[in-house]
C-alpha cells in the first residue's frame, strides 16, 4: 500500500510539473506601468540609435582619416568619412618619432603614479572620515567640503607650485591635483555602509584599523574604488593643462596629451621633432592623418580599459552617492 501511494504521489507530482511547464508564466508588471506599444518601443529604438550614432561616427570618421592618404584627403576635402586608399603610413611615420614614444611613456608613468598616490590619500582620508569616533572628523569633513565650493585660483596656485620649487619637476604634474573632495565624499558614504557589526566583530577579535581597512572596508567596496580609481586615471591621462604652467620648454618631459595639443596647434610638425620634415617627409602622408593618428593613439588606452570597469559604474557611483 506504500508502494501504491508513492507511485501515486509521483505520478501526481509529476503531472502538476507538466502542467506548470505547460503554462507560460506572465512577467509582473507593476500597476502603474503601462504595457509597451510598438510606437514607444520603436521611439526607443531610434532615440538609441541615435545616441549610438552620435557617438560611433566621430569616431568612425577620426580612425578613417588617420588611415587615409594625402589625396583621400584632398577629395573628401578635410575629414574622411568612407575608406578610400587606406594606408598606415600615418601610424608607421608618428611611432617612429621620438617624441611621440617618450610622450606615451610619460602618460603612462603620469597617470600610474598618480592614480595609486591619489587612491591611496582619497582612500585613508576617506576611512578616517568615515569612523565617528575619529579625532577632529567633524572639523575635517567640513574643510574638505569648503575647499570644493573655495579655490585659491590660478596665480596662486602657480605661485606656490613654483615657490616650492616645482617648476619644471615631474611632481608638478601630479601633487597640485592629487586629491579630489568629491571623490573622498564619494568614499566615505560607501565606507559608512560597511556593517557595523562585521566591524565590532573584527575589534573583539584584536583587529586594527588597518586590518579592518585591508581585510573589510576594501573589499566590500570594490566597485566604488575600481570607479573612483578609473576616474583618477582618466584624469591623469587627459591632463595637459599643469605642463603649460610648469614645463612649457623641456619637450622630453611632455605628455602625449600636450604633444597633441602643441602638434594640432601648430600643425606643421610635431613639437620637439628632430627631424624637421615630420608631417611633410612621405608624400603620401597627410598632416591631417598624423594628427588623427595621434587621437587614436590616446583614445586606445581608455578604450581598453573602459569595459572592464562599466559593470561597476552603478553599484560603486549610485551606491555611494544616493542614501536610503
Amino acid at each position: 500500500m506504500t508502494d501504491t501511494f508513492t507511485i501515486e504521489g509521483l505520478e501526481h507530482r509529476a503531472s502538476a510539473a507538466e502542467a506548470a511547464v505547460r503554462v507560460p508564466r506572465r512577467t509582473a508588471r507593476p500597476r502603474w506601468e503601462e504595457p509597451p506599444t510598438v510606437v514607444g518601443q520603436a521611439a526607443k529604438g531610434l532615440t538609441l540609435g541615435g545616441f549610438l550614432l552620435i557617438i560611433v561616427v566621430p569616431l568612425w570618421i577620426v580612425v578613417v582619416t588617420s588611415l587615409s592618404t594625402q589625396a583621400a584627403v584632398n577629395r573628401a576635402g578635410g575629414m574622411v568619412l568612407w575608406p578610400d586608399g587606406l594606408t598606415f603610413e600615418a601610424y608607421r611615420e608618428m611611432l617612429t618619432e621620438s617624441t611621440v614614444r617618450t610622450a606615451l611613456l610619460v602618460s603612462l608613468g603620469i597617470t600610474v603614479v598618480g592614480t595609486a598616490l591619489s587612491m591611496a590619500v582619497s582612500v585613508l582620508c576617506a576611512y578616517g572620515l568615515s569612523r565617528s569616533r575619529s579625532l577632529g572628523h567633524r572639523f575635517l569633513l567640513v574643510l574638505l567640503v569648503v575647499t570644493m565650493f573655495v579655490n585659491g585660483g590660478l596665480i596662486p596656485t602657480f605661485l606656490v607650485v613654483t615657490g616650492l620649487g616645482g617648476y619644471d619637476q615631474w611632481w608638478a604634474l601630479i601633487l597640485p591635483g592629487a586629491v579630489s573632495a568629491f571623490n573622498i565624499l564619494i568614499l566615505r558614504n560607501f565606507y559608512m555602509q560597511t556593517s557595523a557589526d562585521l566591524i565590532e566583530a573584527a575589534r573583539i577579535d584584536g583587529a586594527g584599523d588597518w586590518r579592518i581597512l585591508w581585510s573589510i572596508v576594501l573589499p566590500t567596496s570594490r566597485a566604488v574604488t575600481a570607479v573612483t580609481a578609473l576616474f583618477y586615471g582618466v584624469g591623469y591621462w587627459n591632463s595637459f593643462f599643469n605642463v603649460m604652467l610648469y614645463m612649457p620648454t623641456d619637450s622630453e618631459k611632455w605628455p602625449l596629451q600636450y604633444v597633441l595639443f602643441t602638434y594640432v596647434d601648430r600643425g606643421n610638425g610635431m613639437p620637439g621633432s628632430i627631424n624637421s620634415g615630420f608631417g611633410t617627409a612621405h608624400a603620401q602622408t597627410a598632416p591631417l592623418a598624423l594628427q588623427m593618428a595621434v587621437v587614436v593613439l590616446t583614445l586606445v588606452p581608455l578604450l581598453l580599459v573602459y569595459p572592464f570597469m562599466q559593470k561597476h559604474f552603478r553599484t560603486g557611483v549610485l551606491t555611494g552617492a544616493i542614501k536610503g
